[in-house]
C-alpha cells in the first residue's frame, strides 16, 4: 500500500474521511482536509467545524482510516470502542476493509501541528468485524503541539490494550531529535515476535506484545478544548506527506 496524496482527489479504495462515524452522526466525523500537490495532504480543524460528539465536547478532529466496521443503530458493535462510558452506534456503517493488516510494516511521513490545542497521531485500531476483543491499538505516535520543539519533540508512544484481555497496556512518552512541525517519519512492524516503533530510522520503542487480528490504520489531527478566539487561527493544520504499509510478516 502506498499514496503521496498526489492524485487530485482522495483515493477512495483507501481512505474513509471520517472519524469513527459509527459512533457520532455524519456532520461530525466528516474530515476537513486539503490536496496540496507534492506536499501531500492538509488535515484541517476549521473554525465552524462541530465537536465530534456533544459528549466529548470541546473536542473537534479530522481524520482518515482505511475501514470502518459497525454493528446496527443502538448497538455497541462498532471499530475502536476507546471510551468505557457505553459508546452506541448512531450511524450504521457498512463495514469496509480497505487495507487493514494482522502484521506488516508501515512508514507514514508528517509535520505535526504547532496550532494550539492540537494533537496529530497515528493508531493501529483493531478493526473489531471479526470479534468485540479485537480492539488492541497500536500507537504510533501521538504529538501534541505544546510538545514540539526546534531540536526535539515529546511523543507518547505504545500499545493500549483496550478490551483485548490478550494484550497488555505498553505506553512510554519519548524525545526524539526532531522539529516535528518539519517533514519526518515514524514506523511501525508488528507480528508474531512483538511490535517495534521507530522515528527516523531509530527505535524508540519495542514491546513483546501485539495485536494478531485485522488493523485500521487511522491519521488524525484533533483540537482538543475550546475553539481559539485569536483572530485568523483557523484553520488549524498538520500534513501528511506520504504513507507506505506491507502486509504479512517481515
Amino acid at each position: 500500500m502506498e499514496d503521496n496524496f498526489s492524485a487530485p482527489t482522495l483515493r477512495q479504495d483507501l481512505w474513509v474521511a471520517d472519524y469513527l462515524p459509527h459512533w457520532t452522526t455524519p456532520e461530525r466525523s466528516r474530515a476537513r482536509y486539503e490536496l496540496a500537490g507534492a506536499a501531500g495532504l492538509r488535515l484541517l480543524i476549521e473554525q465552524d467545524q462541530p465537536d465530534w460528539r456533544e459528549e466529548d465536547a470541546p473536542l473537534r478532529v479530522s481524520n482518515l482510516q482505511t475501514g470502518v466496521f459497525s454493528g446496527p443503530v443502538g448497538s455497541e458493535r462498532g471499530t475502536h470502542r476507546h471510551r468505557p462510558d457505553g459508546l452506541t452506534v448512531r450511524t450504521e456503517t457498512p463495514g469496509r476493509l480497505l487495507w487493514a493488516p494482522s502484521s506488516g510494516r508501515i512508514d507514514v511521513t508528517v509535520s505535526a501541528s504547532v496550532d494550539d490545542g492540537c494533537m496529530l497521531a497515528a493508531w493501529l485500531v483493531g478493526a473489531e468485524n471479526l470479534s468485540p476483543q479485537h480492539s488492541g491499538e497500536i500507537c504510533i505516535f501521538e504529538i501534541d503541539a505544546t510538545a514540539i520543539g526546534k531540536s526535539e519533540t515529546r511523543a507518547r508512544t505504545g500499545l493500549k490494550a483496550h478490551g483485548d484481555d490478550a494484550l497488555v497496556t505498553d505506553m512510554v512518552e519519548v524525545v526524539v531529535p526532531v522539529d516535528a512541525s518539519r517533514p519526518h517519519t515514524w514506523s511501525v512492524i508488528w507480528g508474531p515476535e512483538g511490535t517495534v516503533i521507530g522515528c527516523e530510522g531509530v527505535v524508540v520503542k519495542r514491546s513483546q506484545w501485539a495485536p494478531d487480528y485485522p488493523l485500521l490504520l487511522m491519521l488524525d489531527l484533533f483540537e482538543i478544548g475550546p475553539r481559539s478566539s485569536t483572530a485568523g487561527a483557523y484553520p488549524k493544520s498538520a500534513s501528511i506527506h506520504s504513507v507506505r504499509g506491507w502486509d504479512g510478516p517481515l
